[in-house]
């Protein structure tokens, strides 16, 4: 992607996004949309997506798994030639490879917390920049690229773009399949190198909850568990206060 600007927490309030197809803007999150642009871990999160992606099958046939060479090809002394013990040597065309690819994984691990910061990075660049939209995907009672297009057109971002749908809002993955530059994903599936290689990204809002959950990762599911039930954590601190101590 083009130079992400200062490495620094931006001051400016998390802008208001077009929702596509409902002539209305939503804002995003904090938490999620106005973190500070990190090449490192974007960088390593996007090597890690795609050593991942490798399959891994390249192969080649070491000397002893070539056929043949069974045999001594000529006497040890006597021909005048150099010695040899078999025709199936790396130095002999027909031999085997030395050093060559075995099938093997490429993959290597990334802590969470640091593919949740290399997610919250590449979310907030797009949102610094003004290239994410929000889709409206219940416009999309049927399959209609042309509907599609049109709400791209209008919406006047330049492409690759990604679109980020819910499993279930397959009328809008099929309008937005065929469209040339546009790549249709799950939230399931879009990684942070589908994010970094796109020039703007349409959520719907399914899609968009998702990912804002994602990124944000263990710390807002126990805040939101706290929120939702702070009696039963008071009922349990008080427990443990409570209860008797064991001696020995």
């Amino acid at each position: 992607m083009p130079d992400a600007g200062p490495k620094t927490r931006s001051s400016a309030k998390t802008p208001e996004v077009p929702v596509l197809g409902a002539g209305k803007t939503v804002k995003l999150k904090d938490g999620a949309f106005a973190a500070r642009w990190h090449e490192p871990l974007v960088h390593q999160s996007v090597r890690a997506e795609q050593a991942a992606r490798r399959r891994g099958t390249a192969a080649t046939k070491t000397r002893g798994l070539v056929s043949g060479g069974g045999a001594k090809p000529w006497r040890q002394k006597g021909t005048g030639r150099a010695r040899a013990g078999s025709n199936r040597s790396p130095i002999w065309t027909g031999g085997g490879t030395v050093f060559g690819p075995h099938p093997r994984s490429y993959t290597f691990k990334v802590n969470r917390k640091e593919q949740r910061a290399a997610l919250r990075s590449a979310l907030s660049l797009h949102a610094q920049r003004g290239s994410i939209a929000v889709l409206d995907a219940s416009v999309f009672t049927a399959p209609k690229t042309s509907a599609a297009a049109d709400l791209l057109d209008d919406w006047g971002q330049p492409f690759p773009t990604l679109v980020v749908l819910a499993t279930e809002e397959r009328n809008a993955a099929l309008s937005f399949r065929n469209l040339a530059g546009v790549a249709v994903l799950t939230h399931e599936n879009v990684g942070i190198v589908d994010l970094v290689g796109a020039a703007s990204v349409v959520f719907s809002q399914p899609a968009l909850d998702a990912l804002i959950v994602r990124a944000a990762g263990e710390q807002a599911v126990r805040s939101a568990a706290g929120q939702g039930r702070p009696e039963a954590a008071r009922s349990n601190q008080d427990a443990g206060q409570d209860a008797p101590r064991r001696t020995s």
